[in-house]
């Protein structure tokens, strides 16, 4: 087995030789939006690492694994309104998926884990892993990594300690970024989460929502109304790198485990 883990640094003889019907194809996705002032946009960068580590522990476990290329660009959402953010509409992330897992099945690569960063991919995916599904039988699943990762942060730091930080800007993706790439984040710019937002003469309830009579209710509002320095919930302040290790370590041990338990076998028995 070759040391390469990323399909992208093989080469086309090294895919012929690993890239085989017992290989599992690892694919990132994430997006190009403002995940606080002091992060790097790009979370499709936590996603890769995450996966890489994966793939590694995979491997430790005999199952040959390798990462695609990272999708960096999210389905559009109300994230549209972040400064230099980059997103592609629904339609089109959900041709690129499709003719991503079209090019896979074509060469016998039907073991797929989609390793996601970005709640405006969800839709997309749903939508092609069902119509493969239907299509030729090929299950593809995804780990959507931040929504694990808010109740695995319960775990780790304790239900009190993780409402502190759990939340847009805050945890997980800010104690990811420390871990893995410290160097390029901005901790000294931070913001703290707004405090009695309102937009349209009510109360914010988050991201593209609001409170009425005790309910929250789904408006079509930009990220930008409602997290003006792309904080919401969680205060970065409370990540740390020893958390980044601890969660990652849980996510790649899942990942690990579900991959040679299930991804290997193509979901048998």
């Amino acid at each position: 087995m070759t040391d390469k883990l990323k399909m992208a640094e093989l080469t086309s003889e090294e895919a012929r030789q690993h890239l085989n019907g017992d290989a599992v194809i690892l694919l990132p996705m994430g997006s190009l939006e403002d995940q606080g002032t002091h992060a790097p946009m790009g979370d499709y960068l936590g996603a890769e690492c995450v996966a890489l580590d994966i793939a590694r522990a995979a491997r430790a476990e005999g199952v040959p694994t390798f990462v695609a290329p990272p999708v960096p660009f999210g389905g559009s959402d109300y994230f549209g309104s972040s400064h230099g953010g980059i997103a592609i509409s629904q339609p089109t992330l959900t041709a690129l998926l499709d003719d991503m897992l079209g090019s896979l099945a074509r060469h016998g690569l039907t073991k797929i884990l989609i390793i996601n960063g970005h709640g405006g991919n969800v839709l997309a995916i749903n939508e092609v892993t069902q119509a493969w599904r239907r299509k030729n039988g090929m299950f593809v699943a995804s780990m959507y990594l931040w929504q694990i990762s808010y109740e695995l942060l319960k775990e780790i730091l304790g239900p009190e300690a993780a409402a502190k930080s759990s939340g847009h800007g805050g945890d997980p993706l800010t104690s990811i970024g420390l871990h893995y790439y410290p160097d390029i984040l901005r901790m000294d710019l931070k913001q703290a989460p707004p405090k009695g937002r309102r937009a349209m003469g009510m109360d914010v309830a988050g991201m593209a929502a609001v409170k009425y009579d005790g309910a929250r209710i789904t408006v079509p509002m930009e990220a930008i109304e409602a997290a003006p320095h792309g904080v919401w919930g969680g205060d970065p302040a409370f990540s740390s790198a020893e958390t980044g290790k601890a969660l990652s370590d849980r996510l790649v041990k899942i990942g690990a485990g579900f991959i040679r338990d299930h991804v290997s076998t193509g979901f048998a028995g």
